[in-house]
Order: structure tokens, then sequence, then C-alpha cells
């Protein structure tokens, strides 16, 4: 695990004090969305639809720490749009580090080499560069040539003036087990501290569908992945038994309050990657009146696919601390490449799989 020990301990201090506190939902990581204003238009993002008056919108500096404070989690995740075109993002993150909170910057790199003067090296401040692949994968993805040699470029840059730096990977449709592991070879050799790494979550208003991998292809890719780096030396940042999820080998359902969002519209119902469901003014009403019931993989369809860490990631987590001795041999061992993968619950809800018309109108109807 590609994880500092003082974070590792402050964070497992964190999780022993809420199960004796006897807190049933706890937040893991705050999503804090200052801005959904983007300079690139990914494939695959569903975050940058909206229009100019909504791109137009900022977090302040106030209510950026507020929401840090009302949620107390103790890691705060920041994605975007891209963070870096907030003039006051070096004033939030300065306030997020005096809260001795874990802040992960994340950042496409493009206006990093600019920008970085504005920030401080420190272990509570890590820049989480986004780099889907190795060079002709990552420029395909972001619809940008270049963008890669400049990401690779910021991480160097980062890495010599004593930064924390590590990379995060998102999967695609058409990606192969070899190509992956060359790629975490590479950003392994450019001396990352880790790498998070995930299937992509199928955004409605992504502006590409066909892009996003799903199901049993998603374990498949990553047993293939694993099973190539049982002897080499990545750092990923997740925990033992997320990984061992993602091949396939658990059956999980998603924890959504465990990476709450924060973003420009308020507390965002019920996750980081459904946008649609609503908003409330306070992270306890988030708490108290999402329906959570309705979501995860067998309540909701809009949930089916999902295998993202902003879910699953808290679930493993709960999952390590109810059966250590499971998730150390998993750490131990690596996940399991061969064999059955365990079976998914089947859903609770109707499938769409019929077109009908009304007045020769095509309508969507349950079967």
């Amino acid at each position: 695990m590609g994880v500092p020990l003082r974070q590792q301990l402050a964070v497992g201090s964190y999780l022993i004090k809420q199960k004796l506190k006897g807190i049933k939902k706890y937040p893991l990581v705050l999503m804090l969305e200052p801005l959904y204003r983007c300079n690139l238009a990914c494939a695959g993002c569903g975050k940058i639809d909206h229009p100019d008056e909504i791109l137009d919108k900022r977090l302040s500096v106030q209510e950026c720490l507020d929401a840090v404070d009302e949620c107390n989690a103790p890691m705060v995740s920041i994605p975007g749009g891209e963070p870096l075109i907030h003039k006051e993002m070096p004033e939030i993150v300065k306030g997020i580090v005096e809260r001795k909170k874990f802040v992960y910057l994340c950042t496409n790199a493009l206006l990093l080499k600019k920008r970085i003067k504005d920030y401080t090296p420190s272990p509570y401040l890590t820049f989480s560069i986004h780099l889907d692949g190795n060079q002709a994968r990552h420029d395909t993805s972001v619809c940008q040539d270049g963008v890669f040699d400049i990401a690779v470029d910021a991480i160097k840059l980062a890495l010599s003036k004593g930064f924390r730096v590590t990379v995060n990977c998102t999967l695609f449709q058409g990606e192969t087990a070899s190509e992956v592991a060359d790629f975490l070879d590479y950003v392994t050799e450019l001396g990352v501290e880790g790498v998070t790494i995930a299937p992509g979550f199928s955004y409605e208003h992504a502006p590409q569908q066909d892009v996003f991998i799903k199901g049993k292809d998603v374990k498949d890719l990553f047993r293939g992945i694993f099973s190539i780096g049982k002897n080499r030396q990545w750092k990923l940042n997740h925990s033992s038994l997320y990984l061992d999820f993602l091949a396939g080998n658990q059956a999980y359902e998603c924890t959504p309050w465990g990476n709450p969002t924060r973003n420009v519209f308020g507390w965002q119902k019920p996750c980081y990657l459904l946008a649609d469901e609503g908003h409330v003014d306070t992270f306890q009403e988030l708490l108290d009146t999402t329906p959570w019931e309705k979501y995860g993989n067998v309540n909701n369809a809009k949930c089916a696919n999902c295998m993202a860490h902003c879910g699953y990631e808290a679930t493993a987590v709960e999952d390590m601390l109810a059966h250590p001795v499971k998730g150390l041999m998993v750490a131990l061992r690596g996940p399991k490449t061969q064999g059955d993968m365990v079976e998914v619950a089947a859903p609770n809800y109707v499938e769409v799989d019929a077109v009908n018309t009304i007045a020769g109108i095509p309508v969507k109807v349950e079967s």
C-alpha cells in the first residue's frame, strides 16, 4: 500500500473512534468539489455538462472549510472540474492542512507547473495527478494530444520539490492487462507514492457512453492485471479487500456515505457519482434524509455496473475491520486471479429491456 505510516495511523485511529462511539454511518473521505469548470473535455466525464452560469460558480474558502469541519472526515479529496482553476485553491488547501486533514488535490496537471509555487510541501498534502494510462491511451481519454507529457513533467517537478504525488487512473473499454501493467511499471519508476485505479463510472451525462467497461469484463481485466503484477513493486492506494473486490472475489454493496460530496449545489445525494438525485444544505441532513436503501448495485439500475472506489473502498475498510485476518491474508497473497468468482446478488429493480411506442413515439417500458 502506497500510504505513509502517519496517514495509516491517523485514519486507523479515526475508524476505531467511530466504532467505539457506535456510529454506523460515518465519512471516510470528503469529496469537495469547489467548481465544475475544467480546461479539458474528457470522453467519459459527466461533470462538465452544465450551462456556463453553473460552470462559473465557485465555493468560497469559507464554504469549503465549513464543509471540512461539518463532515470531519480524516481525508479530503478535491476533484472537479479542474481545481487549479480556482483562484483561492491555495488558501483552501492551506486551511485543510492546518486542520491536519489529509488532502488529495486532484488535477490534470495542465496548470501545475504555473501554480506549484502557490503550495508548500506537507505530509498532509498530495497532488493526485490524473493519468488514464500511457501516452496514447491517456491523450485519447482526455481528447487532447500532449496532455500526458505535460502531466509527466508536472509529476517530476512536484517530486523534485518534495511534494507527495500520486496518480489517479481510470480504466475504460479497450484496455488490456499487459497495457495497464506496463503503465503501472512506468509510473512506479517515476517515483510516485502510489496509484489509485478503478473502472470508469458510466455517468449519464458523459459525452461518450461506449467507453465504459462493465460487469465481468472489469473483473477479468483486474485479474489479468494482478496476475501480471504478483512479483512487481506497484504501490496501489487501496485496501487489499477493495482490490480483491475488483478481481471478483468479494460480494460487496457500496457505502455511499463513506465518501460524501459537497459541491456548488450543496451536499449531493447519495454520492459523488449520481448527480441528479438532489442536494441538501447540511451534512447531517444528507445522512438523515437520503433514502440510502434505494441505492446500490442491487437496488438501483443507475448503480448496476459501479465498482468505483468512492463507493466500495469504505465497504472494504469496514470488512477489513470486521475480518482483519482475511484482509491480512489477501494483503500478503494478493487478490485471487483464478477460479470461480463470487456470485453477484440478483437485482431488486426491474430492468428496462424493451421498447414500445405510444402515438408513434418510442418509449422504454419495464419488463
